[in-house]
């Protein structure tokens, strides 16, 4: 199994979403998410957990070295909604719209969306 991701930029902010579960199989997929990440957007990225099921030790590692690429491109990287199991040394939030909200006041700006095509939606869910 692997993951599903999207990625979401606002100005000054970019939101990595994960489905499914970050495993050592899904590391490679999810290296390529950063690194889209990393290319188009700038500011923090919160990695929105919501929808993940779980993450072996693998992806846990595999969460810690995206925090240390994006730290050498001068970002940072956050948690929303970690699964239980341990996080890497990466400030957490309790869920999506708290860490959105310790980054700005409004939610009307401007956003554009990348995504895997198995991304789920309302009537697909993970």
């Amino acid at each position: 199994m692997t993951i599903e991701w999207r990625y979401t930029i606002q100005p000054d902010l970019g939101v990595l979403s994960l489905a499914g579960f970050l495993g050592t199989d899904a590391v490679g997929r999810f290296a390529g998410a950063v690194g889209w990440a990393v290319a188009r957007g700038t500011g923090p990225v919160i990695l929105d957990l919501t929808s993940l099921r779980g993450w072996s030790d693998g992806g846990r590692a595999a969460v810690a070295e995206a925090a240390v690429r994006l730290a050498a491109e001068g970002r940072s990287l956050e948690l929303a909604a970690a699964p239980e199991g341990g996080c890497p040394p990466i400030p957490v939030h309790p869920d999506l719209p708290a860490a959105l909200a310790a980054h700005r006041g409004g939610s009307g700006a401007e956003q554009r969306e990348w995504r895997t095509g198995d991304w789920p939606t309302p009537e697909q869910p993970v």
